[in-house]
């Protein structure tokens, strides 16, 4: 009876929080990879005020750095392919993951102890950046390994877990953000953060790979760049790659905002800290419903109707901007939350299907290699994204003071979001259709160059 009740329980578990997936020591240290990098938000208000106040920096100013800083992220094929076909000691995985903390950790804490100007803000956030590209690259391709052996219905589940226990990470650290930025000062919290990227090096050990003889590295490379040449002209693939980059690029008007809710508003770092608690805590949500409810439906159903809807909830931001809240009789602080909540649960809804058709367009053998080819040119997108939006802060005379254009900004952003709609009819009609490609490789080539993890 005993044993019986232990078994639903596992059964249970494995349900609701690893989405059917069998909770491996593998798997649990590639959840811990993401869970790491949900955590790192311990210091993302942190840094956004070190940059406003202590470094005095505007919003075009700012908005510019959050655009350079996503740089490591669009050349995340360098490292996928570095990872693929360059092992170190015969590993294509691990040692990559302990360098990438070891390199995360030694950030932070630069931030909190050297940097005292804007450009070497720049360059150590672009470092800290390059470090969760890196572990990111690595353990993208360990899920894309092995998504791609997942049957129709239970597509997503694997990215469902991962993308979950990144939630709960910034879930956890969502409130604490504002809370201790409120106590202590950003130098403090970036040393507390600093601790986080070390979990990535210790979990390495429950990995499992096989050593690839050095003998192949050389076959393995040239592999790479003849099936990753062979991918990238496919139609079936940089059609929808096209898409994602148009949905990602739109201008966004975030540093612009963040100036208004602090400086105009005079939203506090705790409250900022519960909009964070709420906005992980909605990814959640829209990452459970994806897998409960959406992960079968058509993604061009899902991108039409998220990015119709999220436009339409966008343009209620406009309320704020121009007080009429308060003309409703509704609070500030209400409005950013119930607003936030919304939103974010729409915006994962939407991102999920980014990952799962990434996935699933990875052939065997260049799984980092073309998987980080497909998410860096997201990560690209937004990088137009924030240069977009900086130039539309400037154009709009939008200033640390002066949020007069504000209302403006916020239509022309949202309804920049509908032009992805055009080519909708880029993506799969139907998510059966969306194998893995076959690159044609010899069988005893592929035994050769494709590790079996």
């Amino acid at each position: 009876m005993a044993s019986t009740s232990i078994e639903k329980l596992q059964q249970f578990f494995q349900k609701t929080l690893f989405f059917d997936n069998e909770p491996t020591p593998e798997l649990i240290a590639i959840l811990l990879v993401y869970f790491v990098q949900g955590i790192l938000g311990l210091a993302r208000l942190a840094v956004s005020f070190f940059l406003k106040d202590e470094l005095a920096m505007s919003p075009v100013e700012v908005s510019v750095l959050l655009g350079i800083v996503p740089l490591p992220w669009v050349v995340k094929p360098l490292f996928g392919f570095i990872s693929d076909g360059l092992p170190i000691f015969g590993y294509r995985r691990r040692p990559y993951l302990i360098l990438s903390g070891l390199l995360g950790a030694s950030s932070w804490v630069a931030l909190a102890t050297i940097v005292h100007t804007p450009w070497a803000a720049a360059g150590v956030i672009i470092l800290s950046s390059l470090s969760v590209a890196i572990s990111d690259v690595i353990v993208d391709s360990l899920v894309v390994e092995r998504a791609r052996h997942e049957s129709i219905s239970h597509i997503g589940s694997l990215q469902s877990a991962c993308w979950g226990s990144m939630a709960i990470g910034g879930l956890i650290t969502a409130y604490l953000s504002g809370y201790l930025l409120e106590k202590f000062n950003p130098q403090t919290i970036f040393l507390m953060t600093a601790t986080f990227p070390l979990i990535v090096s210790l979990v390495t050990g429950l990995i499992t790979e096989e050593v690839i003889p050095e003998n192949l590295n050389g076959k393995r490379i040239k592999s790479q760049l003849k099936n990753l040449r062979q991918a990238i002209t496919q139609k079936s693939i940089w059609l929808p790659t096209a898409f994602i980059f148009v949905l990602q690029s739109t201008p966004t008007a975030d540093a612009a905002f963040f100036f208004f809710t602090t400086n105009e508003l005079g939203f506090q770092p705790e409250f900022l800290g519960r909009v964070r608690l709420v906005t992980s805590f909605a990814s959640l949500v829209g990452v459970w419903l994806f897998q409960r409810f959406l992960k079968s439906v058509s993604f061009r159903n899902i991108f039409f109707w998220s990015t119709l809807i999220s436009t339409v909830l966008g343009m209620t931001m406009l309320l704020l901007v121009t007080h009429t809240n308060r003309v409703l009789g509704i609070d500030d602080h209400w409005f950013s939350l119930g607003d936030s909540l919304i939103l974010a649960v729409m915006g994962q809804i939407a991102y999920m299907p980014v990952l799962v058709l990434s996935a699933r367009l990875c052939p065997p053998g260049i799984e980092a290699t073309l998987f980080a080819l497909l998410m860096s040119v997201s990560n690209s997108a937004v990088l137009i994204s924030y240069e977009l939006g900086a130039l539309l802060t400037h154009w709009f005379g939008i200033t640390e003071t002066n949020f007069n254009q504000l209302w403006l900004l916020v239509i022309v952003t949202n309804l920049s979001t509908l032009l992805p709609l055009l080519f909708i009819h880029w993506l799969p009609d139907n998510n059966a259709e969306i194998e893995p490609l076959s690159l044609n490789l010899a069988s005893s080539e592929r035994e050769q160059l494709t590790v079996n993890l």
